[in-house]
């Protein structure tokens, strides 16, 4: 059910104080220190932003797909580090136990996931695995009531903070391809499961990813999502609202940037009049405007659709396609527009322009969007 309107809007103006007040004078801080201050987190589980897409009868907001965009565009006017500190419980750590969970499940981990208590992590990238998620090699195998789990996974945000794992793992070793993968929720504590040093990064300081290693780790088979076998169904199914979520985010950053261009461009002067009035600067900053509109558009029509009930597959790949492609375009003109001061780390645009060069390869790849919109597209009758 959607909040009525009063209460949508006191919700995004509280959202927007919070990361223009507590986030924004941060950003340079956490860059330095590559950690989140544990105020801000503790901020974040306060607003209830840890459980924004989790049902109110295990302890979330229970936005809808609409309202959930929103607020990801307001945390995307800061550095997406932040953001990133809930964005696991809130989309694909969280989504398959709130769409396939059982509700034993839910009870259990829900209530925790939505009040910021744990930390979920989505399990799928391995070294031979990312955007071929149907190769993916850790095994678990039954052996009574437990499954017995082998195998690394790559690059796994938040998982050094994970609290449960949402697990993709092959459960039928003799099944080439997505058949063979099952779904599971795993705590962290379990024995056998380690996690790598997070790796140093290009950008989004403050945000962690890692190695997880299982060796023979014991997984009861209660925590099993589905049926054995539908595990890759999950993982789609969670990257559908992912996809919105991240390309919300980029629309976000966006507009963020051409503010900050806006504002450079009535300052800085060169050859006796503001920059701002060469039409060639003013060129850079409409096509900013209109690419990052576009994109706002898309979004919020996609989210709409999801909210009606509709399959917005194709829809999702379309918009993380170009949204995700969209911010590193005003990103690159940002740099232009700011010139010697956008490469040099005083103004942040340099961080920026680093920071959202993973939204290309996350949630599923630029070339991967590509494929899924083609194939949606020629299987249409």
């Amino acid at each position: 059910m959607a909040l009525d309107l009063e209460t949508r809007t006191q919700l995004i103006e509280t959202v927007r104080r919070f990361v223009q007040e507590e986030c924004v004078p941060q950003e340079a801080k956490v860059s330095e220190e590559d950690r989140v201050p544990d105020s801000i987190v503790q901020g974040m589980r306060d607003l209830g932003l840890f459980g924004i897409s989790i049902p109110t009868e295990y302890g979330g907001l229970g936005l809808n797909m609409e309202e959930e965009v929103l607020v990801a565009m307001e945390l995307g006017q800061t550095s997406p580090a932040f953001r990133s500190v809930i964005g696991t419980n809130v989309g694909i750590g969280s989504q398959g136990v709130v769409m396939f969970g059982s509700d034993a499940q839910k009870e259990e981990w829900l209530p925790k996931l939505a009040s910021g208590e744990v930390i979920a992590s989505f399990a799928l990238t391995e070294p031979g695995a990312g955007s071929d998620a149907a190769s993916v090699k850790v095994t678990a195998i039954r052996d009574g009531d437990h499954y017995v789990v082998n195998g690394t996974k790559r690059f796994i945000t938040n998982a050094n903070r994970a609290g449960m794992f949402t697990l993709m793992a092959r459960t039928d070793p003799s099944k080439k391809g997505a058949g063979g993968i099952s779904a599971f929720i795993v705590p962290a504590s379990t024995p056998g499961i380690s996690t790598g040093k997070p790796e140093k990064k290009m950008g989004q300081q403050g945000a962690h990813i890692s190695d997880v290693i299982f060796e023979n780790a014991r997984v009861p088979a209660a925590l099993r999502l589905g049926a054995e076998g539908q595990g890759f169904r999950v993982a789609m199914q969670v990257l559908d609202r992912g996809r919105l979520h991240i390309s919300a985010v980029c629309v976000g950053v966006a507009e963020r940037l051409i503010r900050e261009c806006v504002n450079y461009a009535r300052e800085r002067e060169q050859f006796g009049q503001k920059i701002g009035e060469f039409q060639l600067i003013q060129a850079m900053l409409a096509d900013c405007k209109t690419e990052a509109y576009a994109a706002r558009c898309m979004v919020l029509d996609a989210a709409k659709k999801r909210d009606a009930g509709e399959s917005i597959t194709m829809e999702a790949a379309c918009t993380k396609y170009f949204a995700s492609e969209m911010v590193g375009r005003v990103a690159d003109r940002a740099v232009q527009i700011f010139g010697g001061a956008g490469y040099v780390a005083d103004y942040g645009i340099e961080r920026f322009y680093r920071d959202v060069r993973i939204f290309r390869i996350y949630e599923g790849t630029s070339q991967i969007q590509q494929i899924v919109i083609a194939r949606n597209l020629l299987r249409e009758d």
